[in-house]
């Protein structure tokens, strides 16, 4: 039996039929990798393009848009020349011969150049904003004479903010936030100062003032005085009122229609004195007319800071300006008086009440009158003789 017959040439074709068959595999194999390999570069191609048409698109919207320069987005930047409006401020009042005299500082700033100069240093001293800085690029910003005269001229002649520019070179924004930022720092240095209670040595003054016009225990504010008129003694102060307050022991009204010079000349005094009360607010108004005109913020606290460091100021100009002659230079610190509360509410009531009907007493209010009307008639004639 012959094996070999066929075999070798059955060997050889099966083993070329095999090997055509693994060539055909690889090259579809092949064919398919650069088949995915041409979809790949086209996505690829495909994102490329779509990202080009972005990027141009955004660069054609950029250059149709108008830019400015700044740190804010479409903030114009305005070369004020701060530098020179802080020279030309500092030579027109403070420099040691300014260019403007005291009268004219005094009538600018409603104060003298030396109660402006101790508010700003306060000021300064208490909040680092009014210290004078440089920014980014090494320049040197506003200085606290400058931001504190924008502020002044806001306060003392009412005008917008804006209109603070021409002069101080100080933008809208920055001398608003510089009018707030002054009125908190005067509230809090000031404050306990010049909105405290009356001590002994100020009722001693009033007093002393009053007594100087004719009127001894006259006072303007509540604490209790003692004092004599016509030979006899009063534990209570009193006010001047006109016509429509009530007929109290603690208040001195004036006459209607007086008749004789005894009523008329208390007539005259009375309302003299009454009207140096009733025009205070009249002269606050008119030194710092942002007082007297409509309101230019909405914030509640910021317009109760305004109100009340115009008072303060108010008051440190008065303290400032005050007249020598009536000043008391010689003060004895009066001890504060010891009372003795009760401990027994009905008794406490009962003290209430006596106090009531004292304060409402026309009879005593009509007592009163007359002693002035006597006490003032005698002086009058005496400095007459």
């Amino acid at each position: 039996m012959n094996f070999n017959v066929g075999g070798p040439s059955h060997l050889q074709y099966s083993i070329s039929s095999s090997s055509s068959d693994s060539e055909n595999d690889d090259e579809v194999r092949f064919s398919n990798h650069l088949q995915g390999f041409d979809t790949q570069a086209e996505v690829i191609t495909r994102m490329c393009d779509n990202n080009n048409r972005l990027w141009a698109h955004y660069i054609a919207q950029q250059n149709n848009q108008v830019t400015h320069g700044g740190s804010i987005p479409g903030h114009i930047v305005i070369n004020r020349d701060r530098e020179n409006a802080d020279r030309n401020l500092f030579t027109d009042y403070f420099a040691e011969n300014p260019r403007y005299p005291d009268s004219m500082f005094r009538r600018r700033f409603r104060m003298g150049r030396s109660l402006f100069l101790r508010i700003f240093n306060a000021v300064a001293e208490h909040d680092n904003y009014f210290m004078q800085r440089r920014d980014g690029l090494g320049r040197l910003g506003l200085s606290g004479l400058q931001k504190m005269t924008a502020v002044f001229r806001m306060l003392a002649y009412g005008i917008a903010a804006d209109a603070t520019d021409e002069y101080i070179k100080i933008g809208e924004s920055t001398a608003i936030q510089s009018l707030k930022k002054f009125c908190r720092a005067v509230v809090e240095v000031f404050a306990e100062q010049y909105l405290r209670s009356p001590n002994a040595n100020d009722v001693a003054r009033l007093l002393h003032i009053g007594k100087r016009r004719g009127f001894p225990g006259m006072l303007g504010i509540a604490p209790p005085a003692h004092y004599v008129i016509q030979g006899k003694e009063y534990n209570m102060g009193y006010y001047l009122a006109d016509g429509i307050y009530p007929k109290w022991s603690t208040l001195v009204q004036s006459i209607h229609d007086p008749r004789g010079p005894k009523k008329k000349l208390f007539a005259m005094k009375q309302e003299g004195c009454r009207k140096d009360v009733e025009r205070a607010f009249g002269v606050l108004q008119s030194r710092f007319a942002i007082v007297a005109g409509p309101a230019r913020f909405w914030n509640k606290n910021v317009l109760h800071d305004i109100m009340t460091a115009c008072i303060i100021m108010h008051n440190m100009i008065i303290e400032d300006e005050r007249d020598v002659d009536a000043a008391i230079e010689d003060w004895m610190e009066a001890p504060t008086p010891e009372v003795e509360i009760a401990v027994d509410e009905n008794t406490r009531f009962q003290e209430f009440l006596a106090r009531h009907r004292q304060i409402k007493d026309r009879e005593a209010h009509i007592a009163l009158r007359n002693t002035l009307i006597d006490h003032l008639w005698e002086e009058y004639t005496n400095s007459e003789n």
